[in-house]
């Protein structure tokens, strides 16, 4: 852009007023405030600044301008990652449903119905479908349910069996192409409570040979409001059953292994980055061990709190139209399906009015990811180098570092696990967000709470693989830690109680100052004998208590 020559000319106070009111007109309601500041610094200086060319053009004309601009164009939908092709009614593939609203144009291939088929018109968002667990524990919730209202005597074996096949086969992951409702809907997730109900009900039909209700018989004794936080708690414990406390075990173990091996290494400790007492380098990597198995306890505490279903509870929790003893069997059933214990809430106004199981499940998640971004942290600084780094240890090289710099090569695997750490603290924020949605008799934000739950432990789950198996497994430990562990001015601290603090602060900085050793300096200033000092500042004595 070409510099631009302003020209500055002396006014009156009249026009210096006038231009004041003329600024303010235009700038009314604008955010551009600093343009206004300086043109009212200008003019209080007696003075305003104009281009040597062309006509300054007032900026509500110009505001107008580019809003009539605006409204001339159609706004264009970005593009998600879920093609809805196939399901608007235009689609000359399509079968008629009904629904309490009337009739719907359904592609005809698609195992939904009328109700999810208003979804997916209504809610075409952000792309992101209900996570895999979460549909597979609403199968096990339908497939649970079903055999409690056989044994309630609501509906037959025949049809028990059929609703119970096609749920378990949902579980399984066999249809989720028929789950396309939208993360982003109706904030108690009846739109996907539904999509289940008419999935099945489908199935169940053409295996009956007979009508199969998607609210008379797969919904029997439930509500959206009491299945999908159930469904929340199910899915998550799930996760944190089969893939996160598995994953997290190795990860302890990874490091343990490594702590055992790097334990004769003893080096330089750090303090605020700066320079500390000796510390070995198995220490380190108990401390990191010990963050792990920290969060693994937390997590066996929140399986109690996750395996508590708000089933039962139906529309606010008083259970209107279930059987009193629906929710128990239904639960045992669960169980069995499942693999995991669940049981129904002593509390269901709070399990379906909030989301404390979530949101204490989150908390804990959360923690879990800042103590992974710590280690990787750690790790990436201890491998920083090779030559002007402090490269105390070795990084497996797994990839090129730089389109620009031979050879460079990058700590990507904990940059990795850093990123989805701090996605994981972003989805615990968004899920405060949620938890803050319960009004009344119910949260509105479940679809959004589980969609963040169940992906933050999916990236913990996975980042911590890949962190063991591409990264902690092929650690290796340098010589340079144990190199310049005698240089260190840290060692001064156990001649402080031989010799007393301020003179033993006195050698460091003397040290320092002259890049003497700690022992070449405290020989010159006290009258400790070499064999004396070698013995006090022995390094492994200060890596443990001495009585």
């Amino acid at each position: 852009m070409p510099k631009i020559d302003y020209t500055s000319i002396r006014v009156t106070k009249e026009v210096r007023n006038s231009l004041q009111e003329y600024v303010e007109a235009c700038y009314s309601d604008l955010s551009i405030n600093s343009m206004l500041q300086v043109h009212m610094e200008n003019l209080n200086e007696g003075h305003v600044k104009f281009p040597k060319y062309g006509l300054f053009v007032c900026p509500e004309s110009q505001k107008e301008k580019l809003r009539n601009s605006i409204k001339s164009k159609p706004a264009k939908k970005v593009e998600s990652s879920m093609s809805l092709a196939g399901s608007l009614p235009s689609d000359p593939y399509t079968r008629t449903e009904s629904d309490t609203m009337g009739q719907m144009e359904v592609p005809e291939s698609a195992l939904w119905g009328a109700s999810t088929q208003r979804a997916v018109l209504n809610f075409p968002v952000s792309g992101f479908r209900m996570a895999r667990s979460f549909i597979r524990a609403l199968g096990f919730i339908k497939a649970g349910a079903a055999e409690a209202n056989l044994e309630l005597g609501v509906i037959d074996e025949e049809m028990k069996n059929v609703i119970v096949d096609a749920a378990l086969a949902v579980a399984e992951g066999d249809y989720d192409d028929h789950f396309p409702v939208d993360v982003f809907q109706t904030g108690s997730g009846t739109s996907t409570n539904m999509n289940a109900n008419e999935v099945i009900a489908n199935l169940a039909s053409k295996s009956l040979g007979s009508k199969v209700h998607p609210n008379d018989h797969v919904n029997q004794g439930q509500s959206s409001n009491d299945v999908i936080p159930s469904a929340i708690h199910l899915s998550a414990l799930l996760d944190i059953e089969e893939s996160l406390c598995p994953s997290l075990v190795g990860l302890q173990k990874s490091l343990e292994d490594k702590a055992e091996e790097f334990m004769p290494i003893i080096k330089t400790g750090r303090t605020h980055l700066m320079d500390a007492t000796p510390i070995r380098l198995g220490q380190e990597f108990e401390g990191y061990a010990g963050l792990i198995e920290r969060s693994l306890d937390r997590l066996l505490l929140i399986k109690d709190e996750l395996s508590l279903l708000a089933l039962g509870g139906t529309a606010v929790g008083t259970g209107v139209n279930t059987h009193p003893k629906f929710s128990m069997i239904a639960c045992q059933y669960i169980t069995k399906f499942a693999g995991v214990e669940v049981y129904e809430t002593d509390n269901h106004f709070l399990a379906q009015s909030s989301l404390d199981g979530a949101l204490t499940a989150s908390s804990s998640l959360r923690g879990l990811a800042v103590n992974m971004q710590k280690i990787a942290n750690d790790l990436r600084l201890l491998g920083s180098g090779p030559r002007a780094g402090i490269g105390e240890i070795a990084l497996p090289a797994v990839q090129p570092g730089s389109s620009i710099m031979p050879g460079k090569v990058n700590p990507v695997i904990p940059e990795a696990v850093i990123q989805a750490a701090s996605q994981v603290i972003a989805c615990d924020t968004a899920l405060v967000q949620g938890a803050q949605g319960g009004y009344f008799e119910l949260n509105t934000m479940m679809p959004f709470v589980a969609h963040n739950l169940l992906q933050a432990i999916s990236l913990l789950s996975n980042s911590s693989q890949v962190f063991v198996e591409k990264c902690i497994e092929g650690i290796e430990a340098t010589e340079k830690g144990p190199e310049i562990l005698m240089s260190g001015l840290m060692l001064a601290t156990t001649l402080a109680p031989v010799i007393g603090y301020e003179k033993a602060a006195k050698i460091a900085k003397e040290a320092h100052a002259t890049g003497q050793t700690v022992l070449e300096t405290a020989l010159d200033i006290t009258d400790l004998s070499e064999e004396e000092l070698i013995k006090i500042l022995n390094p492994e004595k200060m890596v443990q208590p001495q009585a």
